[in-house]
């Protein structure tokens, strides 16, 4: 065992350790879920900010920067960014004051709880995907800081999250978050200020116009729409980000909160891809683009700095499949679960929804070690079913008009045409296409309810 894997692995043991200490003051569903809604500004702006600073942001976005330049990795750090000002402008606040436990709750209380269910047999798989993909990013931190093998790092790093995620809930990953966000956004900026002293920075000056641009070099209106609308649209829709704005302690806490880490997230975001870009000029020929930034990052750190940086990207990883699993469970046992089940106590209530991260959790693992890569995994987590689930959402938070039917609707047609144009590749824009005929069915069902009425 080398000391950057014995490293990675005393930082890992420490985290599990301070996740199992605050774990003792989750006592209900509500500690579990939601913190008991009592997160200030400290807490909430660093769990909002290292919830979204997963995988794709650091492993991820440096990878595709590496391959094709900007254009390739919009989603981080500007697509999440967006999602993150737009959440807290315009969806923090009437989401907190519905007292919601899950986005779910919303869809039974203006729709019914029948499209409440359904809501959340779209919205799971999306959750087990993202966990799934930060589960085989932690994989390559520990295959990179290792010579094992990527199955055996990727059922290391599994069974590690599910036990953090089942034992301490959203009270424990607020405060690891905040330690998770400090060792994070100080490695980033050690890696950073060592390419820059090493002399890689200047050769951002001589990188063609193409790689550095924000569109494709063949980008159309279309086109470009249909890569930033998922990443921002899913987003706004992600359990993850809304179960944070319900754990802030007050509307105006959940909004200023995401608002704040928006920046954050912008600022700190930049420095994998650009990172990436570098290394493209600096360290040609890496076979697997996804090992980029721990490349850089051994080629500029002495070991105790590469153990902080792994650290780092360990850091950011526990965060996001922690939020991922939490949703995933919260959902099932919260929404589906236990409500078929009337009577149970808080306790019971708890061990459901601890048992139902583990199950998502052994799915999560199953899917990482068949997936060809960490951006695969992002990409289609942020896509399935959030068309219908955003165009259902804006209508039960600001419209006045549409019911259950509208909603059945705009749910089934949205992620019916999505799947079809995506995986049978019948349309140039499944997602596009996808939100367009949510909308339409959504209407069509209105419209029709009040022709038969009058």
């Amino acid at each position: 065992m080398n000391a950057v894997f014995a490293g990675v692995l005393v930082y890992l043991v420490a985290q599990l350790a301070l996740g199992f200490w605050i774990s003792r003051r989750v006592k209900t569903e509500d500690d579990f879920l939601l913190a008991g809604r009592s997160l200030g500004y400290g807490l909430s702006i660093f769990t909002i900010f290292a919830t979204w600073f997963g995988a794709e942001t650091c492993i991820g976005s440096a990878g595709r920067a590496y391959e094709g330049g900007l254009w390739n990795t919009t989603s981080d750090p500007f697509a999440y960014t967006a999602a993150l000002l737009l959440f807290g402008l315009l969806f923090a606040v009437p989401l907190w004051r519905r007292k919601l436990t899950t986005i779910a709750d919303l869809f039974r209380q203006r729709y019914g709880i029948g499209v409440e269910r359904l809501a959340v047999l779209l919205m799971v798989p999306s959750s087990i995907l993202w966990a799934a993909a930060q589960i085989r990013a932690f994989g390559q931190v520990l295959v990179v800081s290792s010579e094992l093998q990527l199955d055996f790092t990727i059922t290391v790093a599994a069974a590690a999250v599910i036990i953090y995620t089942s034992a301490g809930g959203m009270l424990a990953d607020a405060w690891t978050d905040l330690v998770q966000g400090i060792v994070l956004i100080a490695g980033l900026v050690v890696l950073a200020v060592a390419a820059v002293v090493s002399g890689d920075a200047a050769v951002l000056a001589d990188i063609p116009a193409d790689r550095i641009s924000l569109l494709a070099p063949d980008a159309t209106l279309l086109s470009t729409l249909e890569q930033w609308a998922p990443p921002i649209l899913g987003s706004l829709v992600a359990q993850e980000l809304i179960a944070r704005a319900l754990s802030a302690r007050s509307p105006h806490v959940a909004r200023r909160s995401t608002l704040v880490a928006s920046g954050a997230y912008l600022v700190f975001g930049l420095i994998p891809p650009l990172l990436g870009l570098m290394a493209a000029r600096t360290l040609p020929g890496i076979g697997d683009s996804e090992t980029v930034l721990m490349q850089v990052a051994s080629t500029h750190l002495g070991t105790a700095l590469y153990v902080l940086f792994a650290g780092a990207l360990v850091s950011a990883i526990l965060s996001t499949v922690n939020s991922a699993l939490l949703v995933a469970g919260s959902l099932l046992a919260h929404n589906l679960i236990t409500p078929l089940i009337p009577g149970l106590s808080d306790r019971q209530k708890l061990r459901a929804d601890r048992i139902a991260v583990v199950g998502c959790g052994i799915i999560a693992f199953l899917l990482a070690r068949g997936a060809s890569g960490v951006y695969e995994l992002v990409e289609e987590a942020s896509s399935f079913g959030t068309a219908g689930i955003f165009v259902v959402m804006v209508f039960a938070l600001f419209g006045g008009v549409g019911g259950r039917a509208s909603a059945y609707a705009g749910l089934v047609i949205g992620v019916g045409v999505y799947a079809a144009g995506k995986h049978l590749d019948l349309l140039a824009h499944p997602y596009l296409a996808g939100l367009a005929a949510a909308l339409f069915a959504y209407l069509v069902v209105v419209a029709s309810s009040r022709v038969a009425r009058a």
